[in-house]
């Protein structure tokens, strides 16, 4: 049997105390278990832990495992969970009601460990292969950050789960200075130098769970801060600046040092029921064009008012 990855998580939900014991048992080598005795109780477990595999009950009391299914698919953040139905009905037509609610796999009972130790060992790796090639669509060529559509995704998700429990989301847009300067006198290869050198900077910074760093676009960047206060991301928008500068990457031409910075502009709110991703994303636009009107290697928080001024 091959060992277990750290990383795989399965989730069973099934209202039997003694066919949780059972499959615990059956499958507790190949990743770390978790289990719920109701529908409820098993949703709000996933959306905690993020498993990579669910192995659901179909009759349970209550909310039984086809409505628990409806829940998880509907769920951005627990759609990618894998999930094998568990059955006492084996029927085919009952076998094709599980597939086409979606279900990657079926196990009737009575359980057979064999069966159910294959079937969840196959089911891992392809949720692992699909992971890696989730990876490598989100990403970023250049820089190995997220990319802008990744981007996009993540913050429309954080910022209605912010909203909705009121708390503050801090989005921080970064732009390298003089970088037409840079590429012109240095050349595009250290140009691309420069931005990884960055972005690994960035990365370093994005460490807590949630938390983002994306290739926005050219020489500029994105990051993306749960749960972040504008006092917090202030002090983090300075380090950020300090950071960068000590990179002490040489750029003669710079307007503000004898070496890269970077301007960035902050924004930090609580979003209100009228509030958007695309305002909070202007908001941070706007400050980023004060910190490059201010003379750059700054970074500068957005007022709660947001002037019309162009963005650069």
């Amino acid at each position: 049997m091959t060992a277990a990855l750290p990383e795989n998580t399965i989730l069973i939900i099934d209202d039997n105390v003694d066919t949780i014991r059972l499959l615990s048992a059956m499958v507790r080598e190949q990743g770390r278990v978790l289990f719920a005795t109701s529908g409820a109780a098993g949703l709000e477990l996933a959306r905690l832990q993020r498993p990579q595999l669910i192995l659901l009950d179909v009759e349970m009391q209550g909310m039984d495992g086809f409505a628990v299914n409806e829940q998880l698919r509907r769920d951005p953040d627990l759609r990618s969970s894998a999930v094998i139905f568990v059955t006492a009905q084996s029927s085919p037509e009952a076998e094709i009601a599980c597939l086409d609610a979606g279900a990657v796999d079926f196990i009737p009972k009575p359980l057979n460990a064999a069966v159910v130790q294959a079937r969840v060992r196959t089911h891992l790796r392809l949720q692992a292969a699909l992971a890696v090639l989730g990876d490598l669509a989100n990403q970023d060529g250049l820089t190995g950050l997220y990319n802008r559509r990744y981007f996009d995704r993540q913050v429309a998700t954080e910022f209605a789960r912010h909203r909705r429990h009121q708390l503050p989301l801090g989005l921080v847009l970064v732009d390298v200075d003089d970088f037409k300067l840079f590429n012109d006198r240095y050349g595009h290869q250290r140009g691309d130098a420069c931005l990884r050198e960055v972005a690994e900077t960035l990365q370093d910074g994005a460490r807590r769970p949630g938390e983002l760093a994306a290739r926005y676009g050219g020489e500029e960047f994105v990051v993306l801060l749960p749960n972040t206060t504008p006092a917090a991301l202030a002090r983090y928008g300075d380090w950020l600046c300090r950071r960068i500068g000590a990179l002490g990457i040489p750029h003669a031409a710079a307007s503000a040092a004898p070496h890269v910075t970077a301007s960035i502009g902050l924004c930090a709110r609580i979003p209100a029921e009228n509030d958007t991703v695309q305002g909070m994303l202007h908001a941070a636009d706007m400050a980023l064009y004060r910190a490059k009107r201010a003379g750059r290697n700054r970074s500068v928080l957005a007022d709660e008012s947001v002037s019309d001024v162009p963005a650069r």
